[in-house]
């Protein structure tokens, strides 16, 4: 009896060491499984790339074109927009910014010099565009390019009685050249529509009579892109 006693035993234990072994790799594979799980997966990132974000407005961009008549005429929607988020000038105040921190609303990005003539004579418009349409959803964010300290803009601003332009700056012309990189700027005046994810929905070169009503309704058809 003693034999079969010891028989019954083994099987036993080998059972128990079975059952442990088993809820072991069963607490294991569900601690793996909740990590893979709260791990956003491939297309996750993707979807939330910023480029690919971007590329995937392109049908909406192109849409913008049939808003851009008359005096914006020469707007042209994108065919492959671009994130501009990472753009990088120097605020009003002197401190480093970035397209990014405008999230939320859509922009009209304008470069200028004050050697520019043709900028010059824009500039009033542009700064009855932000009168008009600025708020919480969209803002004219014109960046000077003009090379050494900031009085000379400053002074044309106060010259021409500026009411709602801001002067951001970018005396390095790195911002340009990133555009002319992206083949966006091919000389002064530029300007670009930036949607409210920081993505270059449509751009121009040369100057536009930013205080018409052709330019208040391209607004209205920007700030719609989603």
């Amino acid at each position: 009896m003693a034999g079969s006693d010891e028989t019954q035993k083994t099987p036993r234990n080998g059972n128990r060491k079975i059952i442990f072994l088993a809820a072991l790799a069963g607490i294991v594979a569900g601690a793996v499984a909740v990590y893979v799980m709260e791990r956003p997966s491939g297309n996750i990132v993707a979807s939330t790339n910023p480029a690919d974000q971007c590329a995937s407005k392109a049908g909406a961009a192109k849409r913008l074109d049939a808003a851009a008549t008359g005096a914006v005429a020469a707007m042209r929607g994108a065919d492959a927009p671009q994130s501009m988020s990472s753009l990088a000038f120097t605020a009003p105040d002197g401190k480093p910014a970035r397209l990014a921190d405008f999230k939320g609303k859509t922009l009209l990005v304008n470069l200028w010099a004050t050697w520019c003539l043709p900028c010059r004579e824009e500039m009033p418009a542009l700064d009855a565009l932000e009168t008009r349409k600025g708020g919480d959803n969209f803002q004219v964010v014109t960046i000077n390019i003009d090379t050494g300290d900031d009085s000379k803009p400053k002074a044309f601003l106060s010259e021409i009685g500026v009411k709602s332009l801001q002067l951001y700056r970018d005396p390095s012309m790195g911002v340009f050249n990133e555009l002319k990189r992206k083949n966006l700027a091919f000389g002064l005046p530029v300007t670009m529509l930036v949607d409210k994810e920081g993505c270059q929905i449509a751009a121009m070169n040369g100057p536009a009579d930013w205080s018409s009503n052709d330019a208040a309704s391209l607004i209205d058809a920007a700030m719609a892109v989603q």
